[in-house]
């Protein structure tokens, strides 16, 4: 990002061509950014580019087992390029900032981040449960979630209730759950129930007692080719500097720690607009939930460099508390599905390192 909205240029008239992925989530982000685009930059017009991706085809297996956040990327990638196929260079990408990898090729870079959305976990029940709340649910109910992270903490917490993993859109893994005999509930991103108007099936909102969001979960970030003049003046009009400064500093954390969407990796952030200051918790869990790892740091936020900093000062402090330990006894060749029990899942580690939370 190259640009602030507090030294924004005027912008630019012309077209600009938005590109995200096909589902219907990710057309209502999209048309956020349009309409964020068009409010603060009058002279520009947007049009919408929605193709298919790896991601969205591949809805066999959970993503951490088969190549990660590039599975959303790497077809809008080429069409920030130049023409692909059928369709004409786009301008820019819109992301789920969670499905954005912390290190972009060279040619690309994070053009800015809008207000963020509510980052928590949001618990889904099977329509007509009887339950409200994990903790009501019996011994053996099985929740179904396709993140590693979702379900090495919830283990931790709840060792008596079993996981596996759920794909496909969000209306598509609801109705699974409504309709099938396998899951008492799902875990979904608040964020995205929120954007395509789900926000009534939410059971329960996941504070951080029981589960740490996903590096920049609920905002939205705009990707772009590396030193595009034009596409950063418009697009520092429309970023958000409290959200960014709060996902500047948990991507630097990940990328830190040198993970990706397979990393039990969870955060919480807050960023006083007043005092400056940027609050900064964050945990690292094994997958079976046994061992893990969690500090936090309060630290003065003035600028971008700053964000990397704290995300690196945290980070250190998570390895030198056994989080590094963890995640390289994690055997990834060896997950095929997300942990069903403790027991079942003491494979998923080459060794067993005791951890200091």
């Amino acid at each position: 990002m190259t640009q602030t909205p507090e030294v924004a240029l005027p912008c630019p008239a012309g077209e600009i061509r938005i590109g995200g992925r096909k589902s219907e989530l990710a057309v209502a982000q999209s048309e956020i950014v349009k309409s964020l685009i068009e409010s603060h930059c009058p002279a520009t017009s947007c049009s919408i580019v929605a193709i298919k991706t790896l991601g969205d085809v591949r809805l066999d297996r959970a993503l951490y087992t088969f190549g990660g956040k590039s599975l959303w990327t790497r077809e809008l990638e080429a069409l920030l390029l130049g023409n692909a196929g059928n369709f004409k260079q786009i301008d820019l990408i819109v992301h789920s900032l969670k499905d954005l990898p912390t290190n972009l090729p060279e040619e690309f870079e994070l053009g800015c981040i809008t207000e963020r959305e509510d980052p928590r976990d949001a618990l889904v029940m099977k329509r007509g449960s009887p339950f409200m709340s994990l903790g009501q649910l019996p011994a053996g109910s099985v929740i179904g979630t396709s993140s590693m992270r979702r379900s090495a903490q919830l283990m931790m917490h709840y060792p008596h209730l079993r996981f596996e993993s759920v794909r496909g859109n969000l209306r598509s893994r609801i109705r699974k759950l409504d309709e099938g005999d396998t899951f008492a509930c799902i875990i979904l991103a608040a964020a995205g129930m929120h954007r395509i108007g789900l926000k009534p099936r939410i059971t329960q909102y996941l504070n951080s007692d029981e589960m740490y969001y996903s590096v920049g979960q609920g905002s939205l970030g705009v990707e772009i080719r590396r030193g595009d003049p034009r596409i950063s003046k418009i697009l520092a009009h429309i970023e958000h500097i409290p959200s960014a400064y709060r996902c500047i500093a948990e991507r630097s954390l990940m990328r830190h720690l040198e993970g990706g969407c397979s990393v039990p990796l969870g955060v919480n952030t807050h960023y006083d607009e007043t005092t400056k200051i940027l609050s900064f918790k964050a945990i690292i869990v094994s997958p079976d939930g046994q061992e893990c790892a969690e500090a936090s740091i309060e630290m003065p936020i003035k600028c971008r460099e700053d964000c990397v900093k704290a995300g690196i000062q945290l980070g250190d402090k998570l390895v030198a508390r056994g989080g590094k330990k963890i995640l390289d006894a994690i055997d990834y060749q060896r997950i095929n599905q997300p942990p069903q029990s403790s027991s079942e899942n003491s494979s998923l580690f080459t060794t067993s390192s005791p951890t200091t939370s």
